[in-house]
């Protein structure tokens, strides 16, 4: 969950993508013979950037003592071989980091490393938990000093304190008090274990690593740039632990009657090279252009993308359509979270920073522009006029996914539902808002049939229908917890 900043109005570090924000991407790894741990680490970190882009850390346990290194920064910038050469041992966690509770402070950057009377406990977190308000309470009024304002201090500090002669023993008797999405690697002196939540809301899968030892992480695509095979997913409330050459796995929780994979994994966050419950991500977002295609038939000349997430969109798109399939704009992917702020004039055009039309392939051309999904609303309009400016006789933008009506509180950085454009127009204001000469969205079983196939419910869709898999009202605002500690 992300702050998107309107185009008229940049600050320094604008961020020129509306789009809901990453998440969080957490990696772990055992082998038996501590060659390269927190190198295989942070290529898996690497690999997984896609998903957050504020933070990065690593911390590695040689069978006695856990070393870590954290900070602010992309992955390849946080670590160096200066700061990757103390990191060795055998077990391995990471963690990059969008802030979804907590601001983007330094002390709230994972993992999160804690000295218990079990020896060294440190946690990585990829979701968001509903009831965290009520978890730090008490861990307040039991005496415990907080020192961040994330959720992810919570889960650590009550796993620091559970009963149990062992780590998943402990894990087992704190699970059932956590509310929420949780995909988690825990590392303690000896092991990496993994745990993810019986709803089942973000991704989580292990691997064996090709030399010996095993990886888990939020992504397939991670496990596949180490070579891993028999790649498996984590089951809702699974505990998975990673000990050098032994893998351990034991249903903790009972997994939720139904269900609920976030359907925005499919829609945008995953990288198109993973795989979730059998489904790649690049053919699922071929098939919600094909779905678009039928809803939503348009007589023009050109299908273009919104790059780089909704370029499989619009192939399939274009392939139910007939209507051609071609580059109309090209992104800047090197823009990242510049700290320069833009003159007036850039500030003006602030779209330009991240995308520049192609004007031989649209000019005199009726454009069809495919887009994975319409937040705010800050960036459509522009991209709109960026594409008539090019010489488009029409713009005709459709969205793979439906409206987003409201907030999500499982790790996904929408805002409120007040930023939502949706929640505050309707479809035919919203196509004057953004300047479009049609503006359509796809069903919710339209794109529902997409990710899904046959298959009846298992996915949470609430921020398209306001109806969540579990009760929401003690949920927290991003920065709800920032009071006191400024």
């Amino acid at each position: 969950m992300k702050r998107s900043i309107p185009i008229s109005a940049l600050e320094p570090q604008p961020d020129l993508d509306d789009r809901p924000r990453e998440e969080c991407g957490v990696f772990g790894v055992s082998t038996p013979h501590g060659e390269g741990v927190a190198q295989l680490t942070f290529f898996g970190l690497f690999a997984l950037q896609h998903r957050g882009q504020e933070a990065a850390g690593i911390a590695v346990s040689d069978g006695n003592r856990v070393r870590m290194h954290k900070d602010s920064g992309l992955v390849n910038s946080v670590f160096t071989p200066e700061t990757m050469a103390p990191l060795t041992g055998y077990h391995s966690i990471g963690h990059t980091r969008y802030s979804t509770t907590g601001a983007n402070a330094h002390r709230n950057i994972q993992p999160f490393l804690v000295e218990t009377m079990h020896g060294p406990l440190s946690v990585a977190h990829n979701g968001n938990l509903v009831n965290a308000p009520a978890l730090r309470d008490e861990l307040l009024n039991r005496g415990f000093g907080l020192t961040a304002t994330s959720d992810t201090e919570v889960l650590t500090l009550m796993l620091a304190a559970a009963g149990g002669t062992s780590w998943e023993e402990r894990l087992e008797r704190t699970l059932p008090a956590w509310k929420g999405a949780y995909s988690l690697v825990v590392l303690v002196n000896d092991r990496v274990i993994a745990v993810r939540d019986p709803w089942g809301f973000r991704p989580m899968s292990v691997g064996r690593l090709p030399h010996g030892g095993y990886a888990v992480a939020s992504e397939t695509c991670a496990l596949n740039t180490l070579g891993c095979v028999d790649i498996d997913e984590v089951k809702p409330g699974e505990i998975v632990t990673l000990h050098g050459a032994e893998l351990h796995r034991r249903n903790a929780l009972a997994p939720a009657t139904a269900s609920a994979r976030c359907t925005f994994e499919f829609v945008y966050f995953s990288r198109p090279d993973s795989v979730w419950a059998g489904r790649n991500m690049h053919h699922v977002r071929q098939r919600l252009g094909e779905e678009l295609a039928v809803e939503h038939a348009v007589d023009a000349d050109v299908v273009i993308p919104v790059p780089d997430s909704s370029v499989p969109a619009a192939i399939g798109y274009s392939r139910a359509s007939g209507i051609p399939h071609n580059d109309g704009l090209i992104k800047n992917r090197y823009i990242g979270r510049t700290f320069i702020e833009p003159t007036q004039d850039l500030r003006e055009r602030g779209v330009a920073l991240k995308f520049n039309a192609l004007s031989e392939n649209l000019v005199g051309k009726r454009v069809v522009m495919i887009d994975d999904s319409l937040v705010r609303g800050t960036t459509a309009g522009p991209l709109v006029k960026m594409i008539r400016d090019a010489g488009a006789t029409e713009v005709h933008l459709l969205i793979t996914c439906p409206p987003i009506t409201h907030a999500c509180h499982f790790g996904v950085d929408m805002g409120h539902d007040d930023d939502l454009m949706a929640a505050r127009l309707n479809i035919e204001e919203m196509r004057d808002h953004i300047g479009a000469d049609s503006l359509g969205f796809l069903s919710l079983d339209g794109m529902m049939r997409a990710i899904a196939g046959d298959e009846v419910g298992g996915y949470c869709n609430g921020c398209f229908t306001g109806s969540y898999p579990i009760e929401v009202s003690q949920a927290q605002p991003k920065l709800g917890f920032e009071g006191v500690l400024a």
